[in-house]
């Protein structure tokens, strides 16, 4: 670009920025820095080198776009001067010698030659008329007009001010020129440039984008990118990636990667039409249940529980792990185990936080913190853990490690790193973090008093005086980690020694959890730090490091995660590995690089705010693309970077009904630290202690033991997804309900169904069918309906419990196969129905048809109290006469009804059988409602024979009558009912009163 004398002579630019010609050309961003630097000495902000480099490539583009236009129309410059010639005579050389005056190339600014001795040089490959030095003088006239008119070159103005033209024909040369090439053809063919004009090429990108040089830069590579060139577009869009990092780095809102996790996933995209490499399952993983713990935070807790200090691991208490085992967790998160970053600590002390440790993933090395007891305190509690069915799970951070890091002051060049400062702003003389003599760590200045968020840090070498400027770690997605150090993934040596660690804690850990995992996948590795043209921006000056894919593929041939995958698998193999992954990876993640379980926030986030319909898709569209994902998720409602799970979601029936449907998905539940207990404090990764004073909701955690903890020891029925159906819940009005979640899943001959409405409303409706899956043998989408999908027979009846109500239910199999099953639910209504059993004979007939859906505490009970009777029994007692030596009594019980007679049923309130004989004697008889001893009662003695007088009692005796509907039915079998002969007795048909229940079912 072409700048004014004044403005040279007040910023006092090196001559080493300028062409011959004066024009100002940047080859890198480097280049536009030094200028920026230079101008900055004389304002108060800083000068932006990514806007002085757009301005740059803006000028570089318009004079193709002007060699382009003449190469089409041969000699229109000639034409124009002729115009400009005999309309101002002597005024149009006069202007065109000030503006090469004010406007200079190096041989007229340095005082070698004149104007207007410059104007009569010819310069040689100019080609035909009108294009020698005096075309070229009213060519940049034509762009600093243009300059001069656009809105986003205001605070550069001064470098292009055509104030200094006051006094000349400048203006009148201006008009000439545009009334001039309004009447020349146009400069497209009609295929690109629809027609326009010169000028109107040169106004169109301010017009497009009048306050943003990036919308200017970005308006003219696509639409003009055919004329540019290869090269130079690439230049474009770098230009593009500088200036998004600008606005990252001065604050004004970072790019946000993480929209993505309330996404609907599609699984369109070629991660995920690669290949499937899924890693299998042990038997345990499936059934894994995961309890996240901030070890420093939990240990303390733990001392206030049982009143004595517990610091290290060993000092665990047993009957802690015992009360985790007995609500059925089988997996122990200990987050913050390692050694942590000393700098880290200082960091945030200084920073306000007295009673900080260091960040739990800004570490010094993978070995057991010393005051956690290190390996030794580990061991022990591994052990006692185990021996109640709890592995211990840890965390690894592989993306980075902490500033002071042994690998920071042993192995600088493992990190990324750049031998000079990203921005002239930069400072470092703040105090020096490290503890080795050997190397000075310093953060940039401007982070202690919150004015910038550096991009990296200064690492000094006391011996060599070697000064490199390392990056920090960084997602993108907000500043940097700035007590961190990124690794650099391109170096296969950091690689293997990544791996090597890895390999270590997993013969330490069955679980590893991997923090951002999804930022070292290579599509990632790139678009973070080695950017492609146009793809730059997430991280501050990292775009003038890019590479193309090709380049980058050469450097990182494979998935760093799938050479993880394998080496353990060989080395390692009963080890679990867990991916926080996010940015849509979710599937990749699974499916491709072979993780065990990736994290599912979408559950949290999508069931929280009830975006309900959304979330039922993603199930949807997971089951259509291949189930085993599903298996492979990790659903939460909180984790440590996110809020509480009761400050999400409350201690209610919509917190209960979320966690009901954590526990029974397919996939890995995990729980936060203090979920259970109702604590709402977050607890950062710096946190020693507590901070807030919280004891337990104990009215939430007997909620847990009540509704919860059972389902989580029945996991292993819910855990996979070969048996996994959703269902849709269809209203009266025939529309699917979007709001409910209605899904089963069945291990061997158990089965389970749950139903959860995720609305504060109330809804009615049917399930019967599924939606669709794909069957991956024969590549079919299937649906099946709820009877298929339970495994009922297709007679008989069902007897089912729901864990949350405690109460039992009946269905006929066959109005289940004919017409589904018919709900109601209240708000946040939550049903998970288990133990399943199919029963027979007229009996439960009569019992499903009196109960008409409602649900009672004991189905079996239900039974007793209609069928069973109670039968009078007859008992003699002899009786010695007076006054004679008493004789051993003989006792005898006659049954009133023989075995063969018929059962005959009477609606009475009480079950008697009674003969006329009994009748006869009933003076004689002494008749109670339950078994109890004789009451001897003295009769008149019988004249002829002084025998001793019998005692007749009569007692009810309860019956249970055997029947073969008691007997269980296997799903492939028909009831067998067989007839028996039975007593003859009256049955209690008494209709049970009202029962108060959570649901409707039919």
């Amino acid at each position: 670009m072409l700048i004014s004398r004044s403005s040279r002579l007040k910023y006092n630019f090196s001559a080493e920025f300028f062409r011959p010609d004066g024009h100002v050309i940047f080859s890198d961003l480097a280049s536009a820095r030094a200028f920026a630097s230079q101008m900055s000495t004389q304002h108060t902000d800083p000068v932006s080198a990514t806007d002085l480099y757009a301005l740059s490539l803006l000028d570089e583009a318009y004079h193709i776009l002007l060699k382009y236009f003449y190469s089409r129309y041969t000699g229109v410059m000639g034409r124009a001067m002729s115009v400009l010639q005999s309309n101002l005579g002597s005024k149009y050389d006069l202007t065109l010698s000030k503006f090469t005056e004010e406007f200079p190339p190096m041989p007229v600014f340095r005082g070698e030659v004149t104007a207007g001795a410059y104007l009569s040089t010819n310069i040689p490959h100019f080609g035909d008329f009108g294009h020698g030095v005096r075309a070229a003088a009213i060519e940049e006239m034509l762009l600093i007009k243009n300059s001069n008119s656009n809105p986003a070159l205001k605070k550069y103005k001064i470098l292009v001010d055509e104030i200094v033209m006051d006094g000349t024909a400048y203006q009148e040369v201006m008009q000439l020129l545009l009334n001039f090439f309004a009447r020349q053809p146009g400069f497209g063919n009609g295929a690109h440039g629809l027609g326009e004009t010169l000028m109107d090429v040169l106004a169109a990108p301010i017009k497009a984008s009048p306050d943003s040089l990036e919308g200017q830069l970005k308006f003219v590579v696509e639409k003009w990118g055919y004329l540019l060139g290869e090269a130079f577009s690439v230049r474009m869009w770098r230009g593009l990636d500088f200036l998004r990092e600008e606005i990252i780095r001065k604050g004004q809102g970072p790019i946000d990667s993480t929209k993505g996790e309330k996404y609907i996933p599609n699984f369109a995209g070629y991660e995920y039409a690669e290949y499937e490499r899924y890693s299998p399952d042990k038997d345990w993983m499936p059934r894994l249940v995961l309890l996240a713990k901030n070890t420093y935070v939990w240990l303390g807790q733990l001392s206030k529980k049982y009143q004595r200090d517990i610091t290290t691991l060993d000092q665990i208490p047993d009957e802690e792990l015992d009360l985790l085992a007995s609500r059925g967790f089988t997996g122990l998160w200990l987050i913050g185990l390692w050694e942590r970053s000393r700098a880290s600590q200082r960091i945030k002390q200084r920073m306000g936080q007295d009673d900080a440790v260091a960040s739990a993933y800004s570490l010094d090395s993978y070995d057991i913190a010393d005051d956690l007891g290190d390996w030794d305190a580990l061991n022990n509690l591994r052990s006692r853990a185990w021996s109640r069915g709890i592995r211990l799970s840890a965390d690894m951070v592989p993306n980075h490690m902490g500033i002071d890091s042994t690998w920071v002051k042993d192995h600088p060049d493992w990190f990324l790193s750049s031998p000079y400062s990203p921005y002239p702003a930069y400072t470092f003389g703040s105090e020096n973090l490290s503890d080795d003599s050997r190397v000075g760590i310093y953060l940039e200045d401007h982070y202690y008093d919150k004015t910038d968020a550096a991009v990296v840090f200064q690492r000094r070498d006391h011996h060599t005086g070697d000064v490199r400027y390392i990056y920090h770690g960084n997602d993108g997605t907000s500043f940097p980690w700035n007590d961190t150090a990124q690794l650099d993934y391109t170096n296969p040596v950091v690689r293997e020694a990544v791996i090597q660690v890895i390999l270590h804690v997993a013969r330490n850990f069955p679980v590893i959890r991997f923090d951002a995992a999804m930022t070292l996948a290579k599509k990632h590795v790139q678009r973070l730090w080695f950017p492609e043209p146009g793809a730059g921006g997430a991280i501050p000056s990292r775009s003038q490091y890019g590479m193309t894919k090709f380049e980058f593929d050469e450097k990182v041939p494979e998935e760093f995660w799938r050479e993880v995958v394998d080496r353990v698998a060989r080395e390692v193999p009963d080890t679990l590995l867990l991916a926080e992954a996010f940015w849509l990876m979710e599937g990749y993640f699974v499916r491709t690089l072979g993780m065990h379980r990736v994290y599912n926030s979408a559950f949290m986030h999508m069931l929280r705010d009830e975006d309900n319909a959304k979330y039922r898709q993603a199930i949807k569209n997971t089951l259509e693309f291949d189930p085993q994902i599903l298996k492979r998720y990790v659903n939460f409602m909180n984790n440590p970077d996110e809020k509480t799970a009761v400050e999400q979601f409350g201690n209610g029936d919509k917190y209960f009904g979320i966690c009901t449907v954590l526990s029974t998905l397919p996939g890995l539940p995990m729980f936060g630290h203090g979920q259970v207990e109702g604590y709402s404090e977050k607890y950062g990764m710096e946190f020693r202690r507590a901070k807030w004073d919280e004891t337990p909701d104990e009215r939430l955690i007997r909620g847990h033991e009540w509704r919860i903890f059972p389902i989580l020891h029945r996991r292993y029925l819910f855990a996979d997804v070969e048996q996994f159906l959703l269902y849709d819940f269809y209203s009266p009005n025939g529309d699917v309900d979007e709001e409910v979640f209605a899904y089963s899943n069945r291990f061997n001959d158990e089965r389970g169904l749950v139903v959860y409405h995720n609305k504060f409303s109330d809804t009615r409706g049917w399930i019967k069918s599924s939606a669709a899956y794909i069957d991956k043998a024969s590549g079919k989408t299937l649906r099946r309906n709820l009877a298929d999908g339970l495994g009922l027979p297709r007679v008989g009846y069902v007897i089912f419990k729901d864990f949350v109500t405690q109460l039992e239910y009946i269905r006929s199999c066959a109005e289940i196969w004919d017409n589904g099953m018919y709900i109601e639910l209240g708000a946040y209504q939550c049903h998970a129905f288990m133990d399943w059993r199919f029963v027979g004979d007229s009996e439960w007939k009569s019992i499903c048809d009196q109960l008409n859906g409602a649900g009672v505490s004991s189905m079996q009970a239900k039974w007793s109290e209609i069928f069973t009777v109670v039968e009078e029994v007859t008992i003699e007692a002899k009786i010695p006469a007076k006054k004679r030596a008493p004789r051993k009594t003989a006792g005898k019980v006659k049954t009133v009804k023989n075995k063969k007679e018929k059962v005959v049923a009477k609606k009475t309130k009480v079950a008697k059988v009674k003969s006329e004989k009994k009748e006869a004697a009933a003076s004689k008889l002494v008749t109670k409602k339950a078994v109890v001893k004789p009451s001897v009662k003295k009769k008149e003695s019988v004249a002829k024979k002084k025998q001793p007088a019998s005692k007749k009692q009569t007692v009810e005796k309860i019956v249970s009558l055997t029947r073969t509907s008691d007997k269980k039915i296997s799903s492939t079998e028909k009831p067998i009912v067989k007839k028996t002969a039975r007593k003859k007795v009256e049955v209690n048909k008494k209709t049970p009163g009202s029962i108060k229940f959570s649901g409707v079912f039919r």
